[in-house]
């Protein structure tokens, strides 16, 4: 099978320009081609000769699941920036943090309020060096865990769900704001955020 580019309607966003949109789902469209072309070769070795392309097909599997996980975060990434016109009021707007609904019950449920489980993600998304920082949700322990992952298929809370996804790379952030500027960059992200996409996500991993 092969994977197909995902197509996204992001409207115009606060402190992510265009330029840099465009240039990040290129980048994303890079790895769906990567896993496409590795996949088939891997397949190829194997059919031709897995003893004696042991070592090559060993590596081409490694490097599988790195481009597997940059196509599936990034289309988490930017499914968040897209907008639904029928969504609830506190939580369709980008950027506004809802304050009802089985999401934002659940998140006060075990942190308070929605703000500081803002302020954790936040923290992990700065950590030293490039990654993804990830809300997931566990199902069975019905809480919330933050993780960051330094390679797009390392570090991950095996088999949860993702809530949300923040990428964290320099290529995310670059072009608008320096080498230095990840927390400029953090503060634009969760301007546009769409928490209704979060929320579905949410209702989806606890059915």
């Amino acid at each position: 099978m092969q994977y197909e580019e995902k197509k996204f309607t992001i409207p115009t966003l606060e402190g992510i320009s265009q330029k840099s949109v465009e240039e990040h789902i290129g980048l994303y469209g890079g790895y769906v081609k990567n896993f496409n072309a590795v996949t088939a070769l891997a397949g190829k070795l194997m059919q031709d000769d897995a003893a004696g392309n042991a070592l090559a097909i060993a590596e081409l599997m490694r490097r599988r699941s790195f481009e597997w996980g940059g196509m599936r975060l990034h289309e988490l990434y930017f499914a968040q920036f897209e907008l639904a016109s029928d969504a609830p009021e506190d939580t369709g707007k980008p950027g506004v943090v809802p304050t009802t609904g089985a999401l934002a019950a659940a998140i006060t449920a075990q942190y308070g309020n929605v703000d500081t489980l803002v302020q954790e993600i936040r923290q992990v998304a700065m950590l030293r060096g490039p990654g993804w920082a990830v809300l997931y949700f566990d199902p069975i322990a019905k809480q919330f865990l933050v993780g960051f992952s330094e390679e797009q298929h390392i570090g991950h809370f095996a088999s949860l769900p993702i809530i949300l996804a923040l990428d964290v790379w320099e290529h995310a952030f670059l072009l608008d704001y320096g080498a230095t500027g990840r927390a400029k960059y953090i503060d634009a992200f969760f301007k546009n955020l769409n928490w209704n996409v979060v929320e579905e996500r949410f209702v989806s991993a606890t059915k």
